[in-house]
């Protein structure tokens, strides 16, 4: 008999019996870590182990030879053709259901060989809503307005200049490309000499997006679109090109999550506008989970559309361990229940009015630390994962093994996550881990807070390198063009 879930205790109670094996596979289990925990059979498939084997729902399989990874969608594919994730997979039985960060067409076809199915719209709809292009026509019909903004080819800086004359946006400029990271993808022009340094990324790519540059927080808000409407986390705030953190100018490098980060007035604005891009993203055939950036202007408060990550992100793992998370169920559990084809009947207002509620949003923090010197070197030793302290004097030490961010008591505590290992290539822009700790990790003035620096600083020291073989030294190692987390 085909029973509907009419609340959220129903649908907690479905995923605690849920007997269908569910994989996370990507690089590391970051996105999503601890999901594990709210779905029996649920596991994830890693090329990295960020615990030494110590995490009873991490299975990663040997190093096998393979052509060198141009994304997370390679690795994927790579994972999904290993012999010990296939032997993995059958051994384990069931009707298997893959998630993914990122994954293309070869992913899906590799999926289906398996006999799984992937519990995300088709890599070909995500592909286009990713167009940060399409994402302002997306805006636009919901009424979710974006900066200021033309989008257009650009064939020259004169041309550039024109195309923004015409549009009245000015002349200090933010470019963003179609698609890709956008620590690597967004361009601050306001000289003739800013655009030639970039001029190879820009010009021939296609349509820009060109936006009046502002002055302005970022902030980011995550949501799931179900049958029943669109779900809507909480605002956090974002670390953006912090020097200590990232060598990438425009960079993510983290979020922080607290009820007074924002304004009540701008808290509920992102709020509704989201729910407005969400219920645009049903009209358009999306479903599940997706991140919105905002930009929040300094001096008047406006929110604008940043872009759409029409998947989980780098932020996924600070909102679905939110207090509300605690209390009601994560924000990903309602994408894997939309995709679940489990009937359900929810009241998506009163949900989304209790997620709203400052006492549903605790203090936390999370910076993903990356090598920013302009240097190569072999790494020899890196802090394991686990829960570290702060002592008096500011040095930081490794106290024990735990996989658990909750298990962090107070903020001279911090759970690391470590993505590099010993072996690895340590190169600019490189990920040496996520660093997560109670309260915030900014100033009031969204500067970094001193505590932050201490603890970056703590981690960093912990690291260590040998320099090349002489063989292997020069350009023929080279930072990938894409970011593992």
């Amino acid at each position: 008999m085909v029973t509907t879930l009419r609340n959220i205790s129903e649908i907690r109670r479905f995923f605690h019996r849920n007997e269908d094996p569910v994989y996370f596979i990507s690089a590391t289990n970051f996105n999503l870590l601890g999901l594990d925990e709210w779905v029996k059979n649920f596991k994830y498939i890693c090329y990295i182990d960020c615990y030494g084997g110590k995490h009873p729902n991490v299975f990663s399989p040997s190093e096998q030879p393979h052509a060198e990874f141009q994304s997370i969608e390679d690795i994927n594919n790579y994972l999904l053709q290993h012999k010990e994730v296939i032997d993995f997979i059958k051994r384990r039985g069931g009707k298997p259901k893959f998630v993914f960060l990122m994954f293309d067409a070869e992913t899906e076809r590799l999926s289906r060989e398996l006999g799984a199915d992937v519990w995300f719209p088709k890599a070909s709809l995500r592909s286009k809503m990713d167009n940060k292009i399409e994402t302002v026509r997306i805006g636009n019909k919901a009424g979710v307005p974006s900066v200021p903004n033309v989008l257009s080819e650009v064939k020259s800086y004169d041309h550039l200049r024109a195309v923004c004359e015409k549009a009245g946006i000015g002349h200090d400029l933010v470019l963003q490309s179609a698609y890709g990271d956008s620590g690597h993808t967004t361009f601050f022009i306001k000289t003739e000499a800013d655009f030639r340094r970039h001029s190879h990324e820009i010009i021939g790519e296609g349509e820009i997006k060109i936006m009046k540059r502002i002055d302005c927080r970022g902030s980011a808000i995550e949501a799931c679109v179900t049958s029943q409407g669109t779900i809507v986390g909480p605002l956090m705030t974002e670390l953006v090109g912090f020097k200590d953190l990232t060598p990438y100018r425009g960079g993510w490098c983290g979020n922080e999550i607290l009820a007074t980060a924002f304004p009540p007035k701008v808290r509920q604005k992102a709020r509704d506008l989201t729910f407005l891009f969400g219920e645009q993203l049903r009209k358009e055939g999306y479903r599940g989970y997706f991140e919105l950036d905002y930009l929040i202007d300094k001096k008047t408060g406006d929110l604008w559309l940043g872009e759409l990550n029409p998947r989980i992100t780098g932020a996924s793992s600070m909102t679905n361990h939110a207090a509300f998370a605690h209390a009601d169920a994560p924000l990903f559990l309602f994408h894997l229940l939309e995709f679940s084809k489990k009937k359900f009947n929810l009241n998506v207002d009163e949900l989304n009015n209790r997620w709203a509620d400052p006492n549903m949003i605790d203090s936390w923090s999370q910076m993903v630390i990356k090598h920013t010197a302009d240097t190569v070197d072999i790494c020899t030793d890196a802090p394991e994962t686990g829960i570290y302290k702060m002592l008096e004097n500011g040095s930081v030490v490794y106290d024990r093994f735990d996989y658990h961010r909750r298990a962090v008591e107070s903020e001279n505590e911090a759970f690391f996550l470590r993505i590099l290992r010993p072996g690895d290539y340590r190169y600019e822009g490189a990920d040496i881990g996520i660093l997560v700790t109670r309260g915030r990790s900014m100033t009031t003035s969204f500067q970094m807070n001193e505590r932050a620096k201490k603890w970056i600083h703590g981690i960093k020291k912990a690291v260590q390198g040998k320099p090349l073989p002489d063989a292997n030294a020069g350009p023929a190692v080279a930072e990938p063009a894409f970011k593992m987390i």
